[in-house]
């Protein structure tokens, strides 16, 4: 009875050890900067940041509410970005799309000539809005197009954001800043359009086979 009692305690020792080894642990990075492991992904704690595999730190929203750890992996791999300008029905209901659906993106308006060079620059045209969800581009709005690649780039049908979450404010496609002590005039300086991302390889969920 005792040989069986101690061979009973072993095996569920051992299936305790194998558990352990293979529950996720997560790198939890605090306000402070202080670093600490964790079993419950990051979006269960407060006030804290946290790094992507190759120690990225992930953005965080108003409120410090971080983004659900599986579309916060989503986002880090195919972050969406939307190009619009002022007096832009389309940009509007693309921008009412991705908010009603929970998407994080970032905004960039186009106002300026340096703008508009940037966009042609960009997508090889000028109108808005323009759509880029990793490395993919999506030029002029379509409901059912823009669902399409957001369902095939892993994002979920319906909000997962946390109550606390909100996009970033929007920002100028171009940044136009006049140079501290210039040389010669006072030409403003013209920042580089960014720069094409490269395709990356759809999700195996990918029924339509779009490459990002």
């Amino acid at each position: 009875m005792m040989k069986l009692n101690k061979l009973g305690l072993g095996v569920f020792m051992a299936l305790c050890l194998s558990a352990a080894q293979a529950q996720t642990v997560y790198r939890i990075v605090g306000p402070d900067g202080k670093v600490s492991f964790s079993d419950k992904p990051p979006a269960a704690r407060e006030n804290a940041s946290a790094t992507n595999a190759r120690g990225q730190s992930l953005p965080l929203s108003g409120g410090n509410a971080v983004l659900p750890y599986e579309l916060r992996q989503v986002a880090d791999r195919y972050p969406v970005t939307l190009y619009t300008s002022d007096n832009c029905a389309p940009c509007s209901s693309g921008r009412a799309l991705l908010t009603s659906r929970g998407i994080p993106f970032s905004e960039r308006t186009v106002t300026t000539a340096e703008d508009g060079d940037a966009l042609q620059r960009l997508s090889g045209e000028s109108s808005l809005p323009l759509l880029i969800i990793g490395g993919q581009k999506i030029k002029g709005f379509s409901d059912s197009e823009w669902s399409q690649f957001l369902d095939a780039a892993g994002y979920p049908k319906s909000s997962a954001l946390p109550s606390g979450y909100r996009n970033g404010l929007s920002a100028p496609l171009v940044v136009v800043q006049k140079p501290a002590a210039p040389a010669t005039g006072t030409q403003a300086v013209r920042a580089p359009a960014p720069a094409p991302q490269a395709p990356v390889a759809p999700p195996p969920s990918n029924p339509a086979g779009i490459t990002f």
